[in-house]
């Protein structure tokens, strides 16, 4: 892992919730329990798992916009745990984010060509032509007309909305952007569009991407590797390939079981299921295996001891699960 450009080492993320009139601590809320990722130079890391599972608040962590409970974040071999905001300004402009709601991630008050702007004037401090070639430049990057930058947010539609959001993104010349549900808001037919644009900008960019999704479909059009989160946990992680053609942990089976399917040949080879029951309550998980209230293959052992990533057999090809049954 040394050499990743990004990683979560064995991090947690508590909220404190409190009450009464002196604010005691009653309760913490395990956001993020235990988690350790690592992202490569160019690499789409997939995270997913329902609402709920911490997938954002991890990647919120990576971002150092939440801080860590406890454990550390690198990026580019520096522990930046710590850092002071003013020491982190350099490494903001290497690290980017791309928000799930592009409505409330554009300031309605300013056009959308200052957005795209605000970056620059933050880390480049452009002379204003060459401010405004640049924001020229990142809207033709991202398929919109230059001239569209004198716009307001609400005269845009969803997709392109986000659309300025990925060129506001793009405008410090990243080497990682962490997508936190980038299509979830949009129209289907939208949804393609974004997903190929993000492709080609990695393509040509040379980009890494933290890409956070629910859609296991849209992690798989753009994901090399695949890491499936759980009330607060990493339960399974490989290469997308083995974890979404073979997955081997009940959970993963069951997201891919409740993805629907158009072709009705594979609808009836695979079947479909909705996982039933609800994410249990992050104040107080279950013991052992935190999946085991909904898990059809849980023991009397899942229910009181916890298992570790491991790796899976000599045919896993990569893959590490949390789980006691996977082979």
């Amino acid at each position: 892992m040394s050499g990743a450009l990004a990683e979560l080492r064995d991090v947690s993320v508590h909220f404190p919730i409190r009450r009464g009139l002196l604010q005691r601590e009653v309760a913490r809320v395990r956001a993020v329990d235990g988690v350790s990722l690592s992202i490569e130079r160019g690499e789409v890391l997939g995270l997913v798992g329902e609402s709920g599972s911490g997938k954002s608040t991890a990647g919120r962590a990576l971002l150092r916009l939440t801080p860590p409970t406890s454990g550390t974040v690198w990026f580019d071999g520096a522990d930046v745990t710590r850092w002071s905001r003013a020491r982190l300004l350099p490494m903001r402009r290497r690290l980017q984010v791309v928000f799930q709601d592009p409505d409330a991630a554009l300031d309605p008050r300013m056009r959308v060509g200052e957005s795209v702007a605000e970056p620059l004037d933050v880390h480049l401090r452009l002379s204003w032509p060459a401010r405004e070639a640049k924001v020229a430049q990142l809207f033709e990057a991202v398929g919109l007309d230059a001239a569209l930058r004198q716009r307001w947010p609400h005269e845009f539609s969803g997709g392109q909305r986000q659309r300025v959001g990925i060129a506001r993104a793009l405008a410090t010349d990243p080497d990682l952007v962490v997508l936190d549900e980038p299509v979830s808001a949009l129209d289907v037919s939208v949804q393609a569009q974004v997903l190929n644009l993000l492709a080609d900008l990695r393509q040509q960019r040379g980009l890494a991407y933290l890409f956070i999704a629910h859609d296991l479909g849209a992690v798989a059009h753009l994901a090399d590797r695949v890491a499936v989160m759980y009330l607060g946990r990493i339960v399974e992680i490989g290469p997308a390939e083995n974890v979404l053609a073979a997955p081997r942990h009940p959970y993963t089976q069951a997201l891919l079981r409740a993805v629907p399917r158009t072709d009705p040949v594979q609808a009836k080879a695979h079947g479909f299921q909705v996982l039933e029951g609800e994410i249990p309550n992050l104040r107080s998980p279950p013991t052992g295996c935190a999946f085991h209230p909904r898990c059809p293959a849980a023991t009397p052992r899942c229910r009181v001891e916890h298992q570790a990533l491991r790796p899976c057999g000599t045919g896993s090809k990569g893959v590490a699960v949390a789980c006691w049954q996977a082979q």
